[in-house]
């Protein structure tokens, strides 16, 4: 049958690449369907009980997707006549911006004042202009005490104010955001030209989804650039041919564009993580094409004529390379058990480009190298004959490299523990991402973007102005301003106090809760009545006055200490307010979440293909000795990595919660082509263990180096991103290549040569 299908890939060589250039215009004009998404929403499936939680308190209170400005002056003063005329300035321009719902700072924050039975609702700063040494007295006075305002708009320390404006989105917002984040820095652009003696920072929960766009375009722009020329040179340096070198480039375009078509044709959306599925697929397709060019340089240099050398080629390699693919494929595949979907797409559009490089491998590529002129080379002998030393020194040292190698893995695998869950999502952007830098300035100097909502209950209708109610409140409030974690906490009780002082003709004895559900009422809606436009209290209180929104602003936490904050939360709710029970939701819950559900659901999906890929090997390779065997190459690199990563940095992200399901497709690919080969040895030249290992160095040696170094570049070269979980996923999964090239080289064949009997 294999030569029925080399004649045919010999006689119709010149049609074979059209069709394939047909077959891949047709998949590839599914690229314009393909759409990239900036919503970090994307991380969360549509199950996701976080995010479902998440989006009932935005139906329930005004949605806070927002865009925050801070102004730091030169002199570290915020409280003159120039600075607050300039951010006065700001802030009426800001209501400019497209889908702007509300606009807060500390000079239109509606400050109230008795005048003799009157409350007086006004903006804290008015005619900027003409500020008096006492105006700007009482306006840092109002700041410095006022629970809403500092730490939340203005500094504790005087030298940062901020212009907070909240967004509300269009139902399909993708391109909307970048709009709107084009007019905010063009805004700030053009008014900063105009007060070079402030700088200015943007964060916020726009700037980050626009932050996921603009690492992807910088990633491309860069990494896969960088990536063929990479490929490039290690295929000319190893493959001695600039025919071979061109060949497999084509494969690998092919191979690409194929998988973005039909993922535009799936309708999958781009995301920074599906993004590196163009580097990921240009490295796994180097494999195949390297399998059978090897070979057939090989059997070329042996004085082979082309046609047989291509023969016998695709005769040796077109089982390992198909149970390769197949099993990297499962290994990308078991990404849809993850709970994220950018990871889903990026397995899927994975496993489409490496079945793509598989039928191209061994379809078009043959058909191409028949018709280019190939010669000798004594270099690539040069190559083998390492490899066949290599394969001695295993062969005379396998009893003390069984123990070495042994030894290596068990102490390695004891730094596993070392690992622990933990995750920033700020932080999955490096700072040559001004997003990064400027949410880090922020963190430091006012508040950054984790935060913590609770949509605390009263149980019934205008229940909110309960005195019981506003007190247990209260205790929450003041409990949650101790913790080491919090920055700021925004709840109604301080309004309600200060407007019970207020009307008490400011009286500070007042400053307390008003005691008559009646009288908190009334407070109410003459102070709703009073707001402008744009700055009522939807943001804080629901329609029917039944529940308030709790908003605790935080420092930036890892994952696990989220995690114990809300547990903490939640136990002091228990015992101190039952009746005002509520979980915390909002971004920071949601990422917090998402990592530790992504690990329980990877970790059954990396067993399910564990077996499957198994099952696969012991089925195809006749024996069930061996395909045990295999296991052990499978396995020890992914421990091994992490054990490593465990002294390294010991933190596991989002990202790295994948990496073992998708390395484990991998790392398959060079114990699969090692095993076919010392299994031809044994059973079709009969020869012993110790010379089957030598066989399967001298033949398949190269072409694993050769796949293992493109690999390791290629995943190396994704370390580099801009992108937090494309960079660690880059770095550990070269880690695990690199230990699973060893374990192949090392341990493998000592385990070989220990097998007695038949096999």
């Amino acid at each position: 049958m294999l030569e029925s299908y080399t004649n045919l890939l010999a006689r119709w060589r010149y049609g074979i690449i059209i069709l394939t250039l047909m077959i891949v215009a047709i998949a590839a004009s599914g690229a314009q369907r393909l759409k990239f998404s900036s919503d970090y929403r994307v991380f969360f499936g549509e199950d996701n009980p976080q995010l479902m939680a998440f989006d009932d308190l935005q139906k329930t209170y005004t949605k806070n997707d927002n865009i925050l400005i801070l102004l730091a002056p030169d002199n570290q003063n915020i409280y003159t006549q120039e600075f607050l005329k300039a951010l006065s300035e700001l802030t009426e321009k800001s209501w400019q911006v497209p889908y702007s719902s509300r606009v807060d700072s500390i000079t239109n924050y509606q400050h109230t004042e008795a005048e003799e039975d009157d409350l007086i609702v006004e903006d804290l700063v008015l005619d900027a202009d003409e500020l008096s040494q006492d105006d700007l007295k009482k306006i840092k006075q109002v700041t410095m005490n006022e629970p809403l305002l500092k730490n939340r708009l203005v500094s504790l320390k005087g030298n940062v104010a901020a212009v907070n404006i909240n967004i509300e989105l269009p139902e399909n917002p993708d391109q909307e955001v970048q709009k709107i984040v084009k007019f905010v820095r063009d805004m700030t652009h053009e008014f900063g030209t105009k007060h070079p003696e402030l700088k200015i920072y943007i964060t916020g929960v726009l700037m980050m989804n626009n932050a996921f766009t603009e690492s992807a375009i910088k990633d491309m722009k860069s990494l896969i650039p960088l990536m063929f020329l990479i490929v490039i040179l290690v295929l000319s340096f190893l493959l001695r041919s600039f025919y071979g070198t061109f060949s497999t480039l084509l494969v690998i375009i092919l191979s690409i564009v194929t998988a973005m078509g039909i993922a535009g044709w799936l309708n999958i959306l781009l995301t920074p993580p599906a993004m590196s599925s163009i580097t990921v697929i240009m490295t796994l397709a180097v494999a195949d094409s390297v399998h059978v060019l090897i070979t057939f340089f090989h059997q070329i240099n042996d004085g082979h004529e082309k046609f047989n050398a291509m023969k016998e080629s695709i005769r040796i390699n077109m089982q390992p390379i198909f149970l390769t693919s197949l099993t990297t494929a499962i290994g990308f595949l078991t990404m849809n058990f993850s709970d994220v979907p950018p990871f889903r797409d990026l397995g899927n559009i994975v496993s489409l480009g490496v079945l793509g490089a598989f039928v191209f491998s061994i379809f078009s590529l043959p058909a191409i190298m028949m018709i280019f002129p190939v010669k000798t080379s004594p270099e690539q002998n040069q190559t083998n004959i390492y490899m066949e030393n290599l394969g001695q020194f295993v062969v005379n040292n396998h009893n003390k490299l069984l123990i070495i190698m042994s030894m290596v893995v068990i102490i390695l695998v004891m730094f596993l523990p070392q690992n622990e869950l933990n995750d920033q999502y700020v932080k999955y952007f490096d700072k040559s991402i001004k997003f990064r830098t400027d949410s880090d300035f922020a963190d430091k100097n006012l508040n950054g973007l984790y935060y913590a909502q609770y949509s605390i209950p009263s149980h019934e209708a205008g229940g909110i102005n309960n005195f019981e109610y506003l007190t247990n409140l209260e205790k929450l409030s003041n409990w949650l301003s101790k913790q080491p974690e919090v920055t700021h906490v925004n709840t109604i009780t301080d309004m309600m106090k200060r407007l019970n002082k207020n009307l008490h003709a400011d009286d500070e004895s007042w400053y307390k809760l008003p005691e008559e559900r009646v009288m908190a009422a009334q407070y109410l809606l003459l102070y709703e009545m009073s707001l402008p436009f744009g700055l009522d209290l939807t943001n804080q209180i629901n329609l029917d006055k039944s529940s308030s929104l709790l908003t605790a602003t935080l420092r930036n936490l890892k994952t696990q200490e989220m995690i114990d904050f809300e547990k903490r939360v939640q136990s002091w709710m228990d015992q101190n307010t039952p009746s005002l029970k509520a979980q915390g939701t909002g971004t920071t819950m949601m990422f917090a979440n998402i990592g530790i559900r992504n690990i329980k659901s990877m970790l059954s999906a990396t067993t399910i293909a564990l077996f499957c890929i198994s099952f696969i090997l012991i089925f195809a390779l006749r024996s069930v000795k061996i395909g045990l065997i295999s296991m052990i190459p499978n396995l020890v690199p992914a421990g091994m990595a992490f054990g490593l990563w465990g002294i390294i940095s010991g933190e596991i992200g989002l990202a790295l919660s994948v990496v073992v399901g998708m390395t484990l497709g991998i790392v398959v690919d060079d114990t699969v082509h090692f095993l076919s080969k010392y299994l031809r040895a044994r059973r079709e030249l009969n020869l012993n263990s110790e010379e089957a290992v030598k066989y399967a160095f001298s033949t398949v040696g190269t072409a694993l180096l050769v796949t293992s170094i493109v690999l390791i570049a290629g995943f190396c070269i994704l370390s580099l991103s801009s992108f937090k979980l494309n960079s660690e996923m880059g770095i550990v999964t070269a880690i695990t290549i690199s230990f699973a090239l060893i374990a192949d080289f090392l341990l493998l064949p000592p385990i070989l040569m220990k097998l007695k009997g038949k096999i």
